[in-house]
């Protein structure tokens, strides 16, 4: 059994119907969620933020009352992603080198993201990321601060003229392409279930190995 297949390819793969899969399935996202350390993240980080639609499969008390039931996939609204838009956004933070935080928000307002931030990164760290406002702060929380302006098509940046172009978040763009992919075959998740799949992609991530030589680091944290 792979470790990202679907419930429902899980159940034809073992005979079991796709609910007694994810019985099986969410105590082990629950459980490596809740055992993971925080890590601290230092040196130079990037940060970056996405959104992925995802509404309230399996919970309609929480769907809005009033509002039309949607005979097709579900589509995000335009602008922002948030919670209420059923857009959520998913915020990351990744250490160059090192290990990755990912945690899906309400909304990407200073005010959420405040804490979280100086939680994660250690004072002094220099952070990388777009030309988005809301990481006018930086500085002022303690971090040095370094940008590239996507809307201008800028993408990387050589700022002390060595050759190499240390100012960008493509190391976080590729993340978010690693996440999407790991994603797409859990079609229709919740709200409610996301952050559980996203805790376990960045416990594989972390753990930097691939194929069954995972299982090994993924019983320790589940039994230690």
């Amino acid at each position: 059994m792979g470790l990202n297949l679907s419930n429902e390819q899980i159940g034809q793969e073992w005979g079991l119907n796709k609910d007694d899969a994810q019985r099986m399935t969410s105590p082990l996202r629950m459980g490596i969620v809740a055992v993971q350390a925080e890590p601290t993240l230092s040196g130079e980080v990037e940060c970056d933020e996405v959104s992925v639609v995802a509404g309230h499969k399996g919970h309609p008390e929480a769907v809005k009352k009033g509002r039309q039931g949607r005979r097709r996939r579900l589509k995000g609204a335009r602008g922002r992603g948030t919670l209420e838009k059923e857009k959520p956004p998913i915020f990351g933070m990744l250490q160059r080198g090192g290990e990755v935080m990912v945690r899906m928000l309400a909304n990407v307002q200073q005010p959420t993201l405040k804490p979280l931030i100086l939680g994660i990164i250690a004072p002094g760290t220099t952070v990388y990321t777009d030309e988005y406002d809301i990481y006018a702060r930086l500085p002022e929380w303690g971090y040095g601060h370094k940008t590239v302006c996507h809307s201008r098509g800028e993408y990387a940046r050589d700022e002390d003229g060595d050759g190499f172009h240390e100012v960008h978040v493509n190391t976080m763009e590729g993340f978010w392409s690693l996440l999407r992919s790991w994603l797409r075959p859990h079609r229709g998740l919740s709200q409610e279930k996301l952050p559980l799949y996203l805790g376990f992609f960045q416990f594989v991530h972390n753990a930097r190995i691939r194929g069954k030589g995972l299982l090994k680091p993924l019983l320790h944290a589940l039994l230690a």
